[in-house]
């Protein structure tokens, strides 16, 4: 590897431009392939970052000597596929959020990446948003115990539409994706692995195929509970929005901004060198290469997470 880490990103959706997007603040880092699913769309986004090569082809790009790390921002159905692919390539590898939507394809990435050694990433960016870290920084220190989280998780997706409004060529999901986020969250913000975990679905789309509508409860070894809500039909405020209840405070967490219970603003500007959640997570994935080991958010640090999503996906299918 050279002086600058040079990364290919594969998906040039939504997510996968905001990727883009971040690597730009990040010195040393240089993107230099694009793959996406339609090639002009991928031509027009290569020439849009300066990145020389475009392609359809994901293999072309593991096959390049001139590529260190891949970013994936495909669709979830690929992901665990995809990221063995690279390992297998020699490519450290992030894989956006989820890792995987079979527990046993996520086993088997995190038993190809111990093999390897080399660094493996999942997508989980409320590890890194300011405002989740500052949260954290508090437990830590003592100073909160957290006794409750409550989560909405609100989006309209009644038609198949990503991030950006536009159509997508793949169905997203309220339990492997969007519960992820929280499922892990929980467990990392408590220092306490999930032990109880309960889902209910509502009706299922009849043209997408899933459920729209969810409702999980979890409980930490600490005691702690979250209850978290999930739906692709709510017409109103959309986002994921966070409400921590400890013993000497309450926080409402939107993004990467922060308030007290009393909406209160909380500075967490100087809680790290960026206010973008997935500009910092992409950064510890390069600083994770750079100094040889495991990042935050590795796929064997997420594991736990996909192994209580998978205990929920059987206990609704019963």
């Amino acid at each position: 590897m050279g002086s600058d880490i040079r990364v290919a990103l594969a998906g040039v959706g939504a997510f996968g431009l905001k990727h883009l997007d971040g690597i730009k603040n990040i010195k040393g880092v240089r993107p230099v392939a694009l793959v996406g699913r339609r090639l002009e769309p991928t031509q027009e986004a290569a020439k849009r970052y300066g990145v020389d090569v475009a392609t359809t082809e994901l293999d072309e790009v593991l096959a390049r000597d001139d590529v260190d790390a891949v970013i994936l921002a495909t669709p979830t159905q690929l992901h665990a596929t995809q990221a063995m692919a690279c390992l297998r390539a020699g490519k450290h590898v992030q894989v956006e959020i989820p890792m995987c939507d079979v527990l046993n394809e996520g086993q088997a990435l995190v038993e190809l990446q111990a093999q390897s050694g080399l660094v493996a990433m999942a997508g989980h960016t409320r590890r890194f948003n300011p405002s989740h870290q500052w949260v954290r920084q508090r437990v830590q220190a003592g100073q909160l115990q957290l006794q409750q989280m409550d989560v909405q998780t609100y989006f309209l997706r009644r038609t198949n539409i990503n991030a950006a409004g536009q159509p997508r060529s793949w169905t997203d999901h309220l339990l492997w994706h969007h519960a992820a986020h929280t499922i892990d969250l929980f467990a990392y913000q408590c220092a306490s692995p999930v032990v109880k975990a309960n889902a209910i679905a509502g009706p299922t789309h009849p043209e997408l195929g899933i459920a729209m509508d969810m409702s999980i409860q979890l409980q930490a070894a600490s005691g702690a509970i979250c209850t978290l809500s999930l739906s692709f039909n709510n017409d109103g405020p959309l986002g994921s929005f966070f409400r921590y209840i400890g013993d000497t405070g309450t926080y409402l967490a939107r993004y990467d901004d922060l308030f007290d219970g009393k909406e209160t603003p909380i500075d967490v500007s100087t809680v790290d060198v960026s206010m973008n959640g997935i500009e910092l997570q992409d950064r510890e994935f390069f600083a994770a290469i750079r100094e040889g080991r495991q990042p935050n958010a590795s796929v064997q640090q997420v594991l736990p997470c996909y192994q209580i999503m998978h205990q929920l996906e059987q206990q609704l299918q019963a």
